[in-house]
């Protein structure tokens, strides 16, 4: 008979949970605003087997909040209507769990905003998609995000072995090794692959562990490898404009179950950081990629970010506007504050000079006093952008 350890181990409070040291060490704000009570409503993201929604359990029993867990492809809004009526001269709120926050269309999603403005109930979300991408601004702005990450190989071993001697069940070192490693930091994976062992046989070896899962999860079979690590080699292989590198370690990330979408909004993000106006074209490219594979999915989708990891490693790079925003923040954030000058304010002010009437240009102060930011690298496309500025200018030669 199946135990499920998986949900037989699952850790019943604070100190009992395994991992994400960054989000709950001692003193840490997230664990803070749990133990004080003050935790408003948040979103935890990050891949699987990693902690979220036992941690939202956690918190309603610490807490003794009513607890509600519901999956955004089944979730009524009727139902959670019923539920913040029963509570709503109660002197404890309920805490409403979603699992798959990601998939919330946009009506539920504006549904739920006034019951979470009211805090008719403490909403906290699970998914495996950033919440950047998923949910609607006006959510994001009402919570608080907190990004899980896998597990590291410690963390697992401190499960396992916890499991293990609980349950008697036996492991040579290469079985534990493999369990460990090819998990992809996902707890359940490890527990749910150590019960379909144990059901096989009582001592665990790797063959048999093999039978039950030939290839790793998600990270390739190094422990080394999380995702991170895998999706910065590919990264840096393109800044360094070697495709060849760059298919390997995608290949290592399409093997190892990454999304698709993953992967091409990393490609988006490269597009902009590493290429920039070098070749503003790429932009498009690996946006219309990022569609594309969201739509088709595995194994096709591979066809499709293939194309555009060949476009992206082959494109010249400048990193200029990148640097330059960087720049910019940086000093904002460092005190230099400057007044809107006032032809510059709205609605227009008499001393605005329009530049269309001066053929398109036409000298005048944007800065109270001058700061600079952005240097061109010159390279690619960009050189055709300086040239194209300092003729609107009148400096071209």
């Amino acid at each position: 008979m199946r135990k499920n350890l998986a949900l037989l181990y699952r850790p019943r409070t604070l100190g009992d949970f395994i991992g994400q040291a960054h989000l709950l060490a001692p003193s840490s704000p997230l664990r803070r605003l749990i133990e004080e009570d003050a935790l408003q409503h948040s979103f935890f993201y990050g891949p699987p087997g990693v902690g979220k929604t036992t941690l939202a359990r956690i918190v309603a029993e610490r807490l003794d909040y009513p607890f509600y867990e519901f999956n955004a492809t089944t979730l009524k809004v009727d139902e959670l209507r019923s539920i913040f009526k029963k509570h709503a001269h109660a002197l404890r709120k309920p805490l409403v769990f979603i699992d798959e926050v990601h998939r919330l269309t946009r009506t539920q999603q504006e549904v739920l905003l006034p019951f979470m403005e009211r805090y008719d109930a403490l909403i906290i979300g699970a998914s495996t998609e950033n919440p950047y991408f998923s949910l609607t601004a006006a959510m994001r702005s009402r919570s608080l995000l907190f990004e899980f990450k896998p597990l590291r190989r410690e963390d697992l071993e401190k499960m396992l072995a916890r499991v293990t001697a609980k349950e008697g069940i036996e492991l040579d070192a290469e079985a534990r090794n493999y369990l460990l490693d090819s998990s992809g930091g996902d707890m359940r994976a490890m527990l749910n692959l150590l019960e379909a062992a144990a059901g096989v046989k009582r001592s665990i070896d790797l063959p048999t562990l093999r039978s039950l899962r030939p290839g790793a999860l998600h990270d390739g079979s190094n422990s080394a490898d999380t995702h991170y690590n895998l999706i910065s080699a590919m990264i840096k292989s393109m800044r360094g404009s070697d495709i060849d590198a760059a298919f390997y370690w995608m290949a290592r990330l399409i093997v190892g179950g990454e999304p698709p979408e993953f992967i091409a909004r990393r490609m988006v993000i490269f597009a902009s950081e590493d290429i920039g106006n070098a070749n503003p074209n790429a932009l498009g490219v690996a946006v219309d990629t990022m569609n594309a594979v969201s739509r088709i999915g595995y194994p096709e989708a591979r066809i499709i970010l293939a194309q555009c990891l060949v476009y992206l490693a082959s494109s010249p790079k400048s990193n200029a506007a990148y640097v330059a925003v960087n720049k910019a923040v940086k000093a904002v954030e460092k005190g230099v504050i400057q007044p809107v000058p006032k032809h510059l304010r709205s609605p227009d002010h008499p001393g605005y000079l329009y530049p269309h009437d001066f053929g398109g240009w036409v000298e005048q102060a944007y800065l109270e006093k001058p700061l600079h930011f952005y240097d061109s690298k010159g390279v690619g496309y960009e050189k055709r952008l300086d040239e194209w500025i300092k003729k609107i200018k009148g400096k071209e030669h």
